[in-house]
């Protein structure tokens, strides 16, 4: 597999959900890199920032290329604080199920369905229409993320 980092797109493989979908609902997506929003009705503000080239670890970016990706985590997260004023953000990148590097930027309640423990444990109450809860519309935090990184 030969990777041209530079653009994003010349690396893809074959199988690899995010190589092959969007991975959600597209924000914003650049020649490098795309912000999505999972569909998750527990978690309705789970962002996922995504590398466009495939690359399944941190360190086969060059320093520069994750500094472009750790920007845009940041920027996610600072939506995330600002308008929603969550009990938590959670950052992780695992790629263990999907080996295409990504983050997952999580706004986190004490009112979720999982909370405090990780959004992949088993619930532990019912949320009733959990984005009905968020202090913004989804569709206006949306645009609040993709402002964000569309501003240097």
């Amino acid at each position: 597999m030969s990777l041209a980092l530079s653009g994003g797109e010349t690396s893809k493989v074959p199988g690899c959900e995010l190589c092959e979908q969007a991975g959600g609902v597209l924000i914003l997506r650049t020649p490098d890199l795309r912000i999505i929003r999972a569909e998750d009705a527990d978690h309705p503000a789970f962002y996922r920032v995504i590398w466009n080239a495939h690359v399944a670890e941190w360190t086969d970016l060059p320093p520069e290329q994750r500094s472009q990706l750790m920007r845009a985590v940041a920027k996610v997260e600072t939506v995330l604080r600002d308008n929603l004023k969550p009990s938590k953000i959670n950052l992780a990148s695992l790629g263990n199920m999907v080996p295409h590097l990504h983050w997952h930027v999580i706004a986190r309640f004490d009112w979720d369905a999982r909370w405090p423990a990780p959004v992949w444990a088993p619930a532990q109450r019912t949320v009733a229409d959990a984005a009905a809860r968020l202090a913004v519309p989804l569709a206006q935090l949306d645009a609040r993320v993709a402002d964000a990184l569309q501003t240097p």
